[in-house]
């Protein structure tokens, strides 16, 4: 049976695609903070998390894209996977619990902050500035930050899913 090549950018560049998984975390990351410091959108804990996880998977995806073993790119694409997932739980969690309460005090989000020091380390990029139910009242075209955060953290979930299950086919 003769088969065509396949000759989407997941089959032909893996690494590749984890190249841009990386700049959308990091274009993420940078979109959060034009709208903290540009439009005055103020970050609760769980913002902040989400951020920490964003830069996370973007080292993680650079470290895939600069190795150039395919096991490393497998092993970047499950971790970008696992992280993806844990973003993806957060902004629930932001969404449905946090974003009814009035203080972020004691939660994961706050206790992981309090527990690295980054707030107090990297401000500017760290450093809570509101309560999880004032965050909740920031929207971009109708959604609240958290939606738009876990719908990028799905998508990047889905992706490395997708590089794990095309490098399982081609071993």
């Amino acid at each position: 049976m003769n088969r065509r090549p396949t000759t989407h950018p997941f089959h032909r560049a893996p690494r590749g695609v984890l190249a841009l998984v990386a700049l959308a975390c990091l274009a993420a990351v940078g979109a959060a903070l034009v709208a903290q410091h540009g439009f005055a959108m103020l970050p609760c804990p769980w913002c902040i998390f989400q951020r920490v996880l964003y830069l996370a998977v973007a080292l993680v995806a650079l470290c895939g894209w600069l190795l150039p073993q395919r096991a490393a790119t497998w092993l970047a694409s499950l971790l970008v996977l696992a992280l993806a997932l844990g973003g993806i739980a957060s902004a629930v969690f932001q969404h449905q619990v946090a974003a009814k309460d009035s203080s972020c005090a004691f939660t994961l989000a706050d206790r992981f902050l309090s527990a690295t020091g980054l707030e107090a380390a990297v401000p500017w990029l760290f450093q809570v500035t509101a309560t999880c139910a004032d965050a909740a009242s920031a929207r971009v075209l109708g959604l609240g930050m958290e939606v738009w955060s876990g719908l990028l953290f799905a998508l990047i979930a889905m992706t490395a899913a997708l590089l794990l299950w095309l490098a399982r086919t081609r071993a």
